[in-house]
Order: structure tokens, then sequence, then C-alpha cells
């Protein structure tokens, strides 16, 4: 297995256990599990000093020591729901959502989450959720479905989108306008005015895209299945592959700071890096976690993994360090 050289020395790995399995701990990961529950993690978010994730059975953990150690928030009420996605909107304002289109709102930075919508009617995941500035907030899922927040995620309005009942997976842009929203067969969504027109650009992949992440105005990355990364460098114009050497589904990312790129996680515990133009770093897997599903940075240097397996320290401790790109 090819190391992310130059970039970590330390990972922090948040995972979850699957009931039927026992985790195996890689050589560069401590063997010391940190939470006893059997928890899969699908999102997480760092507030300066505190990090919040989100998964299975409508937990929610936070950590206030950097990952060390964890403790469950107070949610009400609590429902045995997936949680799939959260969102900070200010210091202390978050937002998660999840299956039958839960959504939950915490104003004390993550300690306590209280329920504004549930529909166990329809009972459709949402997917994902996006600060779009301001009091505005979107989420979507399954099914094309959109929703839009004007006040902070207390209220939500269906938004019409036509894609085709198509599952939305994820949504990134910027103050400028400029978004993108991407789901399953190869769907890509663009906007160049804050959302309130969209065009649907020509499909360039037939598969699902989970992620999308824009790098400046006019770079973008999008990700998904079997291992496919795009690169635009022309705001969706035209896309380009990048070659990461396998064939695994790819879920979740983490910007790195100072224009140094993104790393991206996926199914077998690989991680791929690209640069802050789209290139190609590193691909790799790290032994022996899993599914990965998510990834944020702690501080500017400390890297978080969550997925299937478990919560695990790095072995010495140590902050990242965080090499120039090759």
């Amino acid at each position: 297995m090819r190391a992310m050289i130059g970039y970590l020395v330390c990972l922090i790995v948040a995972a979850t256990v699957v009931f039927t399995f026992t985790p195996h701990p890689a050589p560069v990961v401590a063997s010391a599990q940190l939470r006893p529950d059997r928890l899969q993690i699908n999102g997480m978010l760092y507030l300066d000093q505190r990090v919040v994730a989100v998964g299975e059975r409508g937990n929610i953990l936070l950590s206030d020591d950097q990952g060390l150690s964890w403790q469950s928030a107070v949610v009400k009420p609590q429902r045995d729901l997936t949680l799939t996605a959260l969102v900070q909107l200010s210091d202390k304002t978050l937002l998660a959502v999840g299956h039958d289109g839960w959504i939950l709102r915490s104003a004390d930075g993550g300690a306590n989450w209280s329920e504004v919508r549930h529909d166990d009617e329809v009972a459709e995941p949402l997917l994902g959720i996006w600060n779009a500035g301001g009091k505005h907030v979107l989420a979507f899922g399954s099914f094309g479905k959109f929703y839009q927040s004007d006040d902070d995620g207390r209220t939500w309005q269906a938004q019409p989108l036509e894609v085709d009942s198509a599952h939305l997976n994820g949504m990134d842009g910027g103050a400028d306008g400029r978004r993108m929203l991407v789901g399953e067969q190869g769907l890509v969504m663009r906007s160049d005015d804050g959302g309130r027109n969209w065009q649907k650009l020509p499909a360039f992949y037939n598969g699902s895209l989970f992620g999308v992440v824009r790098l400046s105005p006019d770079r973008w990355v999008t990700y998904g299945m079997r291992g496919h990364v795009f690169v635009s460098q022309n705001f969706g114009q035209s896309w380009d592959p990048v070659a990461v050497g396998n064939q695994l589904p790819l879920y979740g990312h983490a910007l790195l700071p100072n224009g140094g790129g993104l790393l991206i996680v996926g199914a077998g515990s690989s991680v791929v890096r690209l640069d802050g133009n789209g290139h190609l770093v590193s691909a790799s897997r790290l032994p022996g976690l899993g599914t990965l599903t998510s990834a944020v940075l702690v501080g500017s240097q400390r890297l978080l993994v969550g997925g299937e397996r478990g919560v695990f320290q790095g072995t010495d401790g140590s902050v990242a360090a965080l090499g120039d790109a090759k």
C-alpha cells in the first residue's frame, strides 16, 4: 500500500463497527477502541474546538478533545433513524438531516437537538444539506427531494427541480452564486445565479456521483461509483477523468487548508488526494478500516475519517504534517 507521503504523520480515525464484524486494527492505527458502542458514522463537522458526528439510529456524537473521547448529544425526540449529513450555519447553530425527511436543529453547538421536520408517511431519506448563506439552507435527497429554508432551518418548503426523480447526493457552491448539485445516473446540475435557475449539464458519466467540491469559481471536482473522479476547469462545461487506480466507490471528502486541494475517502479504506489544481497526488488504502464515508480536518492538520468500523486513535497522537503536493 502506498502511504500518503508527506501528508499524514498521524491519523485519527472515527469509524463504525458493523455488528457482525470484529475490528481489525491496522499497523498504523492504535488498537484501543475509543467508542464501545457500535455506530456507523455518516457525516462529521469541526466547530473550532468540537467535533460533531452523525450516524445510524439517530445518534449524534460530540468530542471536545479532537476525537480522543466522545459523548452523546441529547436528541429530542430520539428516533431509530439514520442521520446522513450535517451543516454549520453559525457559531452555535447546526442542522442535521436523515431518513424519513428527518431534520434536526441545534442552537448550542451540538449539545442539544430538536426536531423541526419528520415525514414518516413518505419515508424517503434526505442525503445532504448545504448552507446557502445568510438564513438560507438547502436540503436534498432521494427521488429529487429538494427543500429550502429561509429562517435558519426552522421551517422548510419544497422546491421544484427537474431531475426526473433522481437521487440528489452532493452540493457545493460559493458566494458568487455559482453552485453545483450532483446525483445518480451522472446527474450534474449547475446554477450561476444563486439557485434561482438550474441547468442540467450534458451527461459525461452514467453512474452515481456522491459528492462535488468547488476548488475555485471555475475548478470543480466530482466523484462517485467505481472510483470515478472528474475535474472541470470551466464550471462544468467539460470534465476530465482522474485515474485513481481502483474501482472502489468514493463517498466523502475534506478540503485541505490554504488551497491545498482535497482528500476523498471511500470503500475499502481508500483515500485519494488531489492538489489545488485537481491533479492526483496519491491514491492509497488504509488497512483494515472498511468503508469510509466522511472526513474532516480538525484544526489545520489533524484528519478524522468516519465510516463503518469503530473509533481509533493514531499511534503517536501527533499532528499530521501537511506537505506540499508533488
